[in-house]
């Protein structure tokens, strides 16, 4: 899966273009942060299974993709070269800029991590869904219906909730 923009225009292609700066600069610039495929394919296997949620919750840490604010739970579904995956599209550098590229995916692992970090500390749990892990979307699902079934002991609650990654 790709990440699209609205145009429908693919992360991939966008990086393989041949295009001069300008049209390239307009394409990067098309790529959106919410409502991506990943996030809408997670949103639909949750919303089959008879899961109800909240969209780009504002006031918690990070913007959680996916809210459930009576479980405390919140999924982020993590575009793999974005968020610097350690699959193989994770790791894939561009060829223009890449001192630019590489100080912009630093700071989102680093942004990422504080996010995570913060909502551990406000009692909510946190669990990442990674682009690449979406191939297999029955194990995805299996996984998010099993992280949003496990309750959470008081004693857990009180110190610190986990923070789940999936892919």
């Amino acid at each position: 899966m790709h990440e699209t923009s609205r145009s429908g225009t693919t992360l991939g292609q966008v990086l393989k273009s041949d295009l001069p700066y300008m049209n390239r600069s307009e394409n990067m610039r098309a790529v959106r942060g919410k409502d991506t495929k990943p996030e809408k394919t997670v949103r639909s296997m949750l919303h089959k299974v008879g899961y109800r949620f909240r969209l780009h919750r504002r006031d918690l840490p990070g913007k959680p993709d996916l809210t459930f604010p009576s479980l405390r739970k919140v999924i982020f579904v993590h575009g793999c070269f974005w968020h610097s995956h350690d699959c193989r599209k994770g790791q894939g550098e561009p060829s223009t800029n890449p001192q630019f590229w590489k100080r912009k995916r630093e700071l989102t692992i680093q942004r990422d991590r504080r996010a995570l970090e913060a909502l551990a500390a406000q009692g909510w749990d946190a669990y990442v869904v990674w682009e690449c892990a979406l191939k297999n979307q029955d194990a995805v699902r299996n996984q998010l219906e099993d992280f949003l079934s496990r309750q959470l002991s008081m004693v857990r609650r009180q110190s610190r909730p986990g923070i789940v990654t999936g892919g």
